[in-house]
């Protein structure tokens, strides 16, 4: 009878197991930056609706002017067209 017998020969090879842990946020970033864009937006609002209102209270003002100064040509006009001596 023969020996069936094989013999290998194995090098053991030091075993490295790489771990890796994603890191993972709680969202505080992502609420900062929503929270950014709020302020940005509502300043621009602010700052787009404060300058509306000034361009409309100098609207308002020339016109007023304008309503003065024709009703100072008007009074000038009457007074030339009556005369002095019917007052």
């Amino acid at each position: 009878m023969t020996d069936d017998r094989s013999e290998t020969t194995r090098v053991d090879t030091p075993t490295h197991t790489t771990t890796v842990v994603e890191r993972r946020s709680g969202g505080g970033g992502l609420i900062l930056g929503i929270i950014a864009l709020v302020i940005v937006v509502v300043g621009a609002f602010y700052f787009l609706s404060n300058n509306s209102e000034t361009r409309k209270d100098a609207a308002i003002t020339e016109a007023a002017e304008a309503v003065g100064d024709t009703a100072e040509k008007a009074g000038d006009a009457i007074d030339k067209a009556v005369p002095a001596d019917k007052e």
